[in-house]
């Protein structure tokens, strides 16, 4: 499936064939048109008709003069070797932790869903991959203060000011602002429920899922205990929990 942005015809989206409960309808690959070329955002999976869609929609560009990553993971990286293209975007120095130059675009880092992740900015277009989904809520796996980084991420996304943001799944987000409000609030009211909990008293960690992530699927429960330790984490570095108190 392939589309174009809602007020800007020069993006793109070329959806990949890797649908699933956490990709939702499957990667969102972008094609950029700047300056007479054609720029990749995010090839998906290395899968053989995606990448072809891919490529056919650079060619009709004048070429793919590069190609960018948000981050590192299979569903979208995966594919970039394919393409021979030039990588602009992670760094083959390293990034470091202030935005860069890449291209025509701006990398900014957002780590908390992985330690690498970007988003990239286009003039009043930020391409977010997995930061935020265009629909649902995306995955913070534990990993020390990955959901401290996360938060933090999505208050620098937020003081962007975007007219649109281009998510890794899931359709466009004509309202940036209220999607990252939305998200902010979604983890703070997992918090809510988790501490609330714990201060009744619970200390299953099965029975403080429950409270908590009450509303996921079965099929998700298991990511969501992943994304539960991520809380925990961080509720103990704010002294308000302790995690040797939990039990399985």
């Amino acid at each position: 499936m392939a589309d174009r942005a809602p007020g800007h015809p020069e993006i793109e989206r070329i959806v990949a064939p890797n649908p699933g409960p956490m990709t939702l309808d499957g990667t969102n690959t972008f094609v950029v048109e700047r300056g007479g070329r054609a720029y990749v955002i995010d090839p998906g999976p290395a899968d053989a008709g995606h990448l072809e869609r891919i490529r056919a929609a650079g060619e009709a560009l004048g070429g793919i003069a590069g190609v960018l990553l948000t981050h590192g993971h299979g569903d979208h990286a995966e594919g970039a070797p394919a393409l021979e293209a030039p990588i602009l975007w992670p760094l083959a120095s390293g990034s470091g932790p202030e935005p860069k130059e890449a291209g025509p675009f701006v990398a900014i880092p957002t780590p908390g869903h992985s330690d690498d992740h970007v988003v990239l900015r286009l003039d009043a277009v930020v391409f977010c991959g997995d930061l935020v989904l265009g629909e649902g809520s995306t995955f913070v796996p534990p990993d020390g203060g990955s959901l401290i980084a996360y938060l933090a991420s999505l208050e620098r996304v937020r003081a962007l000011d975007a007219e649109l943001l281009c998510p890794g799944h899931g359709p466009w987000i004509t309202d940036p602002r209220a999607k990252v409000d939305e998200y902010i609030e979604h983890k703070l009211e997992r918090e809510r429920k988790l501490v609330a909990a714990y201060d009744a008293g619970e200390r299953s960690r099965p029975r403080l899922l429950a409270a908590a992530w009450d509303d996921v699927p079965a099929e998700l429960r298991g990511a969501a205990a992943i994304v539960m330790q991520a809380h925990v984490e961080k509720l103990a570095s704010e002294g308000k929990l302790d995690p040797r108190e939990l039990t399985d």
